[in-house]
């Protein structure tokens, strides 16, 4: 049968090693972490974990081994990402950034700069090599990131401007969120991808690029954000001035073609964050069962015994159950189509993050008052669920409005994923919603030649 969801022995061995990892070198940190307040610290507190995550392969995991990374298919990297982050989904964010960062590389790199950056990143002995991926910026006029695809000149969200000046690019302007980018030390990143506008005459369906950041590179600073969750993940703002960075650095396949880069990348990573939401319910609806199973309120019996604990709880089950296969359909969809799926990994983005909320707040229902007591997690779970629907492209704007573009297509075949057929993803699909009015047309093309998965 087509049709199996037994993992083969590989993929059963990917997961103890991934679930030993998690809780050898994860789990006795996780909670230091998520209570130290000052975010560079808590980050490097992470040091060790994540040596030992480049020790055993994981960290590059999801690159191909002709340039050194791990090969791990898509459904494989979903199936060992959802051990990690159900115990810190931070660092699984870490992990997935690295992919971030180098996977265009891969799509759209010449093979110079796949030896240059990837092999780099892959052979590098130290366990610190890190990669971050920079995007999102602060809103302003027009500012924001969620409108970077808007096709009315100047009005993209991408305000970093990359002028070509001689061999070198200059860079100007401001990124806030972006992860990984700030390194060990608020000095940088190894490596980063930043999303720049080369062309200020144009939209974003044309005058973005994506080029690559060395550590090192005079004219940048870093500083970190402190946030409410996910405190294992570094997010910074980025101030570049006068930074001047190599033309060679621009990935070829990019140019003009950054709005692709962007939708390409949440496409990749929206099993991988809905994967994180099936954890993080995981975690609470096994610690809200074991609760059920022990506590009895003063009753003669454990709550569990009881309708309501059972049926929420059930309820809560079914729907981890659903969001797990349809995280495992998407990545193998990915598999199938050449890392293309921008329209279904948006739908399994969405889905999973917003089903997390209401699992984890009817876990503390069935716990009750003592879900508000921290010794039990809850409150770890809730601050995490509250994130996953804004991060990674807000599920409202960028996630919910891919899925708008490809559906609106007179082109789009709703049965497309039903019968795993491609859906191709376009320029005309994109700039749906930024700007008030009819909608523009712009020409369908695509960044380069298709991309084969290998």
């Amino acid at each position: 049968m087509a049709i199996d969801f037994t993992l083969t022995d590989d993929q059963r061995n990917l997961q103890t090693t991934a679930r030993n990892f998690a809780q050898n070198a994860l789990a006795p940190v996780t909670d230091q972490i998520d209570q130290e307040p000052d975010p560079l610290r808590a980050f490097q507190l992470a040091k060790p974990a994540y040596a030992e995550a480049c020790n055993e392969g994981i960290a590059f995991s999801m690159l191909p081994t002709e340039f050194g990374g791990g090969g791990l298919s898509n459904v494989d990297f979903v199936i060992a990402a959802e051990e990690i982050q159900a115990v810190d989904p931070g660092f699984g964010t870490t992990v997935l950034v690295n992919g971030l960062g180098l996977m265009p590389v891969w799509y759209y790199g010449t093979e110079e700069q796949k030896q240059r950056f990837i092999s780099t990143a892959t052979s590098d002995q130290s366990g610190e090599f890190i990669v971050g991926y920079a995007a999102s910026e602060p809103p302003g006029t027009p500012g924001g990131t969620a409108n970077f695809d808007a096709p009315a000149a100047g009005g993209a969200g991408m305000q970093v401007t990359a002028t070509l000046d001689g061999d070198d690019y200059v860079l100007n302007g401001r990124k806030y969120w972006p992860c990984n980018v700030g390194g060990w030390d608020n000095e940088g990143a190894n490596l980063s991808l930043v999303i720049v506008r080369t062309d200020p005459s144009a939209g974003g369906t044309s005058g973005l690029s994506a080029i690559m950041i060395e550590r090192g590179t005079p004219g940048i600073t870093y500083e970190s954000i402190s946030t409410s969750a996910q405190r294992g993940a570094p997010n910074c703002e980025i101030v570049f001035d006068n930074a001047r960075v190599p033309a060679s650095n621009l990935i070829e396949g990019t140019k003009g073609n950054g709005d692709l880069v962007i939708n390409r990348n949440f496409a990749w990573s929206g099993p991988v964050a809905g994967i994180g939401a099936v954890a993080i319910a995981r975690s609470a609806y096994e610690d809200a069962l074991q609760w059920a199973k022990t506590y009895t309120g003063g009753g003669p019996a454990p709550i569990i015994n009881y309708q309501y604990p059972g049926y929420v709880l059930g309820d809560i089950a079914t729907k981890i159950e659903a969001a797990r296969y349809f995280c495992w359909k998407t990545a193998h969809y990915l598999d199938q189509h050449g890392y293309h799926g921008e329209m279904l990994g948006a739908m399994c983005k969405v889905h999973c993050t917003e089903m997390l909320f209401d699992c984890v707040y009817k876990c503390m229902q069935v716990v009750g008052v003592n879900s508000l007591d921290t010794k039990n997690r809850f409150h770890r779970y809730l601050r995490e669920a509250s994130l996953l629907p804004l991060y990674d492209a807000g599920n409202f704007g960028m996630q919910r409005r891919r899925v708008h573009g490809v559906m609106s297509d007179e082109t789009f075949n709703p049965r497309a994923f039903m019968d795993d057929e491609p859906v191709e993803f376009t320029k005309g699909m994109e700039g749906i919603d930024t700007i008030p009015g009819p909608r523009q047309e712009v020409p369908a093309q695509r960044a380069a030649e298709p991309f084969v998965a290998r």
